[in-house]
């Protein structure tokens, strides 16, 4: 059984699942879900610097227009902790599949990390410099392998030191990412993630405090960055918006998934979730083309690149029901699960 943040779980030598493998499948729509949701974020804060063929994901500032400013609130930087946070966790369970299967787990690790490092830097000499692959690789390198000899408790409270370091004295942006990576593993390893459908009212107290504390977080974030956008306010505001809500929007979607809606949700983004790494790469090479045709993407209003993400998602979502339907995973994943155990895992699904 292995899950990622950009993977999923699969099965165990093609032989009967463990009991840890099942527990993994009953949570892993949630997660897929989740992954898959983030994944939508990402494209649609990242469309205008793909079609710019820029490599800068953008910086702290206060829109022109009204529907600009709507969508710089609601996508620019909440998406991305989600995955982050993600990429921690898949991180420890592949850790716990890799102890029970590998007398080298770390090994695998090493090559799991590797492997997308070497795919992260064709993304980003090939495509867009704006790839973070080649970021999460080497945060993973640096601080995620390391962290699998220390005990959970000094994760956890590393996790809390270095986000709040990275967003009172960095900015956020990257240098908040190996804190969100520990802070997924670190509730990996405390049992967190295999209660993910348990809990509703917890969710929900989290979802509510994320919520109320992003309000007013955005509001100074609008105004100092509106007055003097190199002020402290302004340069702590905007992370820490961002990742309240991020946190507001994940309790919101966990409990979504505990209602009616819970069959479209899944139906709209697992589909995304499952092929995450080939969806990302694969919307760099969509964008580029539809601003090859276009052109000037500078100049697109916020409904273009609305319209622009929406197609690419589209395309993907159809792409991914299709490919799954006869395949275990999308087929960059498949390749990276290959690498990952040095073994040929099955492709095809049998009929």
């Amino acid at each position: 059984m292995s899950w990622n943040g950009l993977g999923n779980v699969g099965t165990i030598d093609g032989g009967r699942p463990r009991p840890a493998a099942r527990q993994a499948r009953q949570r892993v729509v949630a997660l897929d879900v989740l992954r898959g949701f983030a994944l939508c974020g990402i494209l649609l804060a990242n469309v205008k610097p793909i079609a710019h063929r820029g490599g800068e994901l953008g910086t702290a500032h206060v829109p022109e227009t009204t529907t600009a400013m709507v969508l710089h609130l609601l996508v620019d930087q909440r998406f991305f902790p989600i995955f982050s946070l993600l990429f921690g966790v898949g991180f420890s369970l592949l850790l716990e599949s890799a102890q029970a299967r590998a007398r080298q787990p770390r090994v695998v690790l090493l090559r799991r990390l590797l492997a997308l490092l070497a795919v992260g830097l064709l993304h980003l000499l090939l495509l867009w410099k704006g790839d973070i692959l080649t970021v999460y690789a080497a945060l993973g390198l640096l601080v995620l392998l390391p962290s699998t000899w220390l005990p959970r408790r000094v994760v956890a409270i590393t996790a809390g030191v270095l986000i709040v370091l990275s967003v009172t004295l960095l900015g956020g942006w990257y240098s908040v990412i190996p804190g969100l990576f520990l802070l997924g593993s670190a509730l990996t390893r405390y049992g967190v993630v295999r209660r993910i459908d348990s809990g509703p009212r917890t969710t929900a107290v989290l979802g509510l405090i994320f919520a109320l504390a992003a309000v007013p977080t955005a509001v100074i974030q609008l105004r100092a960055g509106s007055s003097d956008p190199g002020s402290t306010a302004s340069r702590i505001a905007y992370p820490a918006a961002g990742l309240l809500a991020a946190g507001a929007y994940v309790c919101g979607m966990l409990l979504l998934l505990r209602t009616r809606l819970a069959g479209p949700l899944t139906a709209v983004f697992r589909p995304l979730g499952r092929m995450a790494l080939t969806n990302y790469l694969t919307a760099t090479v969509l964008v580029l083309a539809i601003s090859g045709v276009v052109g000037d993407s500078d100049r697109w209003p916020v409904g273009g690149v609305v319209a622009v993400a929406a197609a690419v998602l589209l395309v993907q979502w159809m792409w991914s029901v299709v490919w799954l339907r006869r395949c275990h995973q999308g087929p960059v994943e498949w390749l990276w699960r290959w690498v990952t155990w040095w073994q040929r895992p099955p492709l095809r699904r049998p009929r």
